[in-house]
């Protein structure tokens, strides 16, 4: 079973940056699509930024220009660059990566990213 770790999280303030890794157990193959979701209290997880492995990318509307979705190494697969952040990005972000040939939808224990001045 492959683990992911989120790293990166921290607290922000308005305007400032951060970069979110995800870093697996293992080498994960045949992977179709990697994203990252996020979480805020009450609120049900909803997708961030995804890219699949042709390299297509499809971002949240509030995101767009603003965030930023790498393919990177087998051990450290995806990361997640914010810039401009807002106070309505806080929430717990979580990592997911689906593999095909086996079917596999793993998911990280997820970083919180507070944006508060």
């Amino acid at each position: 079973q492959v683990q992911l770790v989120e790293s990166g999280g921290g607290l922000v303030q308005p305007g400032g940056s951060l970069r979110l890794s995800c870093k697996a157990s293992r080498s994960i193959f045949s992977i179709a699509v990697m994203a990252w979701y996020r979480q805020a209290p009450g609120q049900p997880r909803d997708l961030v930024a995804a890219v699949t492995s042709g390299g297509s990318t499809n971002y949240a509307d509030s995101v767009k220009g603003r965030f930023t979705i790498f393919r990177n190494n087998a051990k450290n697969p995806v990361s997640l660059q914010m810039n401009s952040l807002k106070p309505e990005d806080t929430a717990v972000y979580y990592c997911n990566i689906k593999s095909r040939a086996p079917e596999n939808d793993y998911w990280g224990q997820g970083t919180q990213v507070t944006v508060s001045s």
